[in-house]
């Protein structure tokens, strides 16, 4: 599959706008949008904090493993939102490189929290007394992950939803390698 015609997966903290930019990058181009986490939810019948609850967070990621190793497969070219700790679940990113291109969308904790919203409530790692402080935590522990996993970084901070679609495309029809 060339580079142009490879899934993009989109990893970054909760509230980097992985699933709103990358339901209007697949409108976009025209792709199939997967989003992990609520592939999982309806394949699991519960959310994923019921998962985390119920099940742990070993049960989440080996989902997210089996659902990976699936899209793997797949030869149509998808826009794929992982959930934030996507990368931490080792070997998942290989699974899908190549041809597949990681975009990091980076974003502040502090501007996550305030697009997460009371939304925030559903995310099983931000249920706590302080969500900002476990956000800097999350940021500080994947930060890394994300940019060694990434083929392009977009800091989503200051722009919109459109922009960040537009650069995206433009990624998107980039041939050649990584």
């Amino acid at each position: 599959m060339p580079a142009a015609a490879s899934h993009l997966i989109l990893v970054g903290l909760p509230g980097a706008g992985k699933t709103t930019v990358g339901q209007a990058l697949a409108a976009r181009l025209g792709r199939r949008f997967v989003d992990l986490d609520a592939e999982i939810e309806r394949r699991e019948g519960t959310t994923v904090g019921g998962l985390f609850a119920e099940r742990g967070e070993e049960f989440f990621r080996a989902c997210e493993r089996s659902l990976t190793e699936e899209l793997a497969l797949v030869a149509e070219p998808v826009v794929l939102s992982t959930g934030g700790g996507w990368v931490t679940n080792a070997g998942v990113v290989a699974l899908l490189r190549p041809p597949g291109r990681i975009i990091y969308l980076k974003v502040s904790p502090e501007r996550a929290l305030a697009r997460l919203g009371e939304a925030r409530s559903t995310r099983p790692l931000l249920r706590r007394a302080d969500p900002l402080d476990a956000l800097r935590m999350l940021s500080e522990a994947r930060g890394k992950l994300y940019e060694a996993a990434a083929d392009h970084v977009v800091v989503t901070d200051l722009i919109t939803v459109q922009q960040v679609t537009e650069r995206l495309a433009e990624l998107a029809s980039v041939s050649g390698a990584r």
